[in-house]
C-alpha cells in the first residue's frame, strides 16, 4: 500500500468532503493559490517549441505561428497553447548549465545544486508547507505520472503523494474485495482507524518529537483518501460533484496519460491542493526529433508525437482554469531539466543544452502575452536579460503570494533561502 516512502493508504470516512467543498468553493478561489508544475522529463527542445529560429540553419523542420499575444510566435503544432498565450509568459534566456539529467532534475526543482550533505525540498514541498491549510482532506502536493523530487528536510509530511495512473484511484485506495461485505470493510477499517489514533496520539504525547506529528498528520490524510467520496477527487470520469464529466472536455484535454493528467490537475487545485506535478516524459530526442514531436516516432505524421500531448494537456489546462474562475489563484510552471542543442545533430536530433533556454509559466498575479530575455539569431548565447532558475522561483514565488525572500531551516539551524543559494529575484514586467 506504498505511494510513497512513509505513506501507506488505511480508511475512514469523511463523508462531509464534497459538500463542504461546493459551500466552500467561492472563498477557496479567492484565497487559495495552487502551483501546477508540468514536467518535461528528459529535456524538451525549446528550439522547437518556444525559441524558433526560423530560416536558419538552427531553425529544423517546424514553421513558427502567431498567438493570441500580440508580436508572441510559437511552434505552429501548438495552436492549442497559441490561443491561451494572453495568460502565458514565455522566458527565453535561463540559464542553468547543468547538463546531467539527475542534476539538472535536482536544480530545476529545488534551485540548488546537489549537495550530499543536504536534501533540499523542492518547489513543490515548499508550496505545500507555505499554503496547505491544515484542514484539507487530501495531501498538499500531489505527483502525477512519476514520483517528484521529494521534500529534503521539511520531512515527509510534505512529500509527495503519487499517482501513477491519471483516471485511475490510486493503488490499494480501497480494501480487497474479498474481506468482506461492504459494511463489514467499514467495520475493519473503522477499528483500524480508532486503534491507529490511539497508538499514535498516545505517541506523539511521549513528546516524540516533530516526525512523530508529520507521521500521525500523514496517516490521517492517508485514512480520509480510502472515503469513496474523496476517490472522486482521482475519478476523471466523473466531476468533484459527482456530475459526470464532459466527453468533450476530457477529448480536448487528450486520453493520454499526460492530458488525463492535467485533467486531473485541474480537479485536484479545485479541491483545494496546493501543489501537483504532471510528468510528460519521452524528450530526450537525440535521433529523429522532428517525427517525435510531430506525428510519433517512426515518421507516422498523424498528430501522435510530444509535441501534439504537450499542445492538447498544456493548452485545455490554461482554458478550463480560465473558464472555471480558477486562473487567477493558480499559476502553471512548463518546464524540463534542460533545453537542446540549437545545432542538429547527424541522427536528425537534438542533444543537452543549458547554456542557454526556454521556460513558460502563466497564472497567478503573472502577467500573460510576454517574451522575457531572448536568445541570438541562432540560439547558441543570451542576446538579452539573463535569468537563473532561482529567478523563475522568485517570480512563481510572489505569483503564489509566498515572499521570495523567505527562509527555512535546515536540520543545523541554518537559513536556506527558498530561492536557491544567491537567492533570486522576481523577473520584471512578469508580476
Amino acid at each position: 500500500m506504498k505511494h510513497m516512502a512513509g505513506f501507506s493508504l488505511m480508511a475512514a470516512p469523511s463523508m462531509a468532503f464534497v459538500s463542504k467543498l461546493a459551500a466552500a468553493a467561492p472563498q477557496m478561489k479567492k484565497d487559495r493559490k495552487s502551483l501546477i508544475i508540468l514536467w518535461m522529463s528528459g529535456g524538451p527542445s525549446h528550439m522547437d517549441l518556444w525559441d524558433m529560429k526560423p530560416g536558419t540553419p538552427n531553425g529544423g523542420e517546424f514553421k513558427p505561428m502567431k498567438t493570441a499575444a500580440s508580436g508572441v510566435e510559437i511552434c505552429e503544432h501548438l495552436p492549442t497553447i497559441a490561443s491561451q498565450m494572453k495568460n502565458l509568459s514565455i522566458v527565453r534566456s535561463l540559464v542553468t548549465n547543468e547538463g546531467s539529467h539527475e542534476r539538472g532534475t535536482y536544480l530545476l526543482h529545488t534551485a540548488y545544486a546537489q549537495n550530499p550533505a543536504v536534501q533540499f525540498p523542492s518547489i513543490g514541498a515548499i508550496a505545500n508547507q507555505q499554503l496547505t491549510p491544515k484542514e484539507l482532506a487530501i495531501p498538499g502536493f500531489i505527483s502525477v505520472g512519476r514520483p517528484a523530487e521529494g521534500p529534503g528536510f521539511l520531512g515527509m509530511a510534505y512529500a509527495p503523494f503519487t499517482v501513477q495512473n491519471p483516471g485511475q484511484p490510486p493503488q490499494n485506495i480501497s480494501p480487497p474485495s474479498d474481506l468482506g461485505s461492504d459494511m463489514q470493510l467499514r467495520e475493519r477499517l473503522e477499528r483500524r482507524k480508532l486503534m491507529f489514533a490511539k497508538v499514535e496520539s498516545q505517541f506523539v504525547s511521549e513528546n516524540r518529537g516533530e516526525a512523530a506529528k508529520s507521521h500521525m498528520d500523514i496517516y490521517k490524510k492517508a485514512f480520509d483518501l480510502t472515503d469513496s467520496q474523496l476517490k472522486l477527487v482521482f475519478d476523471t470520469k466523473k466531476e468533484n460533484n459527482g456530475k459526470e464529466m464532459n466527453a468533450k472536455l476530457a477529448d480536448e484535454y487528450g486520453r493520454d496519460s499526460f492530458g488525463q493528467g492535467c485533467l486531473l490537475a485541474r480537479k485536484l487545485v479545485e479541491a483545494g491542493v496546493s501543489c501537483v506535478e504532471v510528468n510528460l516524459g519521452g524528450w530526450d530526442m537525440h535521433n529523429n526529433i522532428f517525427s517525435s514531436l510531430h506525428g510519433g516516432r517512426g515518421g507516422n505524421r498523424m498528430g501522435g508525437g510530444n509535441a501534439d500531448r504537450l499542445d492538447k494537456g498544456f493548452g485545455t489546462l490554461m482554458k478550463d482554469l480560465a473558464d472555471r474562475g480558477l486562473l487567477e489563484s493558480t499559476v502553471v510552471l512548463w518546464m524540463g531539466e534542460f533545453g537542446r542543442t540549437p545545432r542538429i545533430n547527424q541522427n536528425g536530433g537534438r542533444d543537452h543544452w543549458a547554456r542557454c533556454w526556454s521556460v513558460v509559466l502563466g497564472g497567478g498575479s503573472i502577467k500573460g502575452g510576454q517574451v522575457y530575455g531572448s536568445t541570438d539569431s541562432d540560439g547558441t548565447s543570451v542576446k538579452d536579460d539573463p535569468c537563473q532558475i532561482g529567478d523563475v522561483f522568485a517570480t512563481v514565488y510572489q505569483a503564489l503570494g509566498i515572499s521570495p525572500d523567505t527562509e527555512i531551516r535546515d536540520p543545523l539551524g541554518r537559513p536556506r533561502k527558498i530561492t536557491g543559494e544567491k537567492g533570486g529575484t522576481p523577473l520584471k514586467g512578469l508580476i
